[in-house]
């Protein structure tokens, strides 16, 4: 599977465990629909779960006059991704985690989710240090 197939599919788990409630297994299950597990699809949605909290406290505050919980769902589901992937994927550059959430977010989101995502991130950059 290639990354960006990975990281859309993930977005669609990460929406389930979010919205629904539903267990990251079941979740990983339900977009995989019956292909084989793919590592990096994996390594996204139980990077994301497990470091949550983590990534909620830097999307807020890096936040101008929005709150995380009043984001999109998709949006917020997108940014906790690419954050994760900016802060904990050694082999994404930084680059590259932006430029495939703003693309997702042009499938996915709404009419301002890839200029809203960007500028974030731009910032979410910044506050890492890169």
């Amino acid at each position: 599977m290639k990354r960006r197939t990975a990281r859309e599919k993930a977005l669609q788990a990460l929406y389930q465990i979010d919205i629904v409630g539903a267990e990251v297994q079941d979740a990983m299950e339900s977009v995989l629909n019956g292909a084989e597990p793919d590592h990096y699809l994996e390594a996204i949605i139980t990077g994301v779960t497990g470091k949550r909290e983590e990534l909620d406290e830097i999307i807020r505050g890096n936040l101008e006059n929005w709150k995380l919980e009043r984001l999109a769902n998709i949006d917020r589901n997108l940014l906790r991704m690419a954050v994760y992937e900016m802060a904990y994927s050694e082999d994404v550059p930084v680059s590259v985690a932006i430029n495939e959430a703003i693309e997702i977010a042009k499938k996915f989101g709404d009419d301002q989710s890839s200029s809203f995502v960007n500028a974030v991130l731009s910032k979410v950059k910044a506050h890492l240090g890169f």
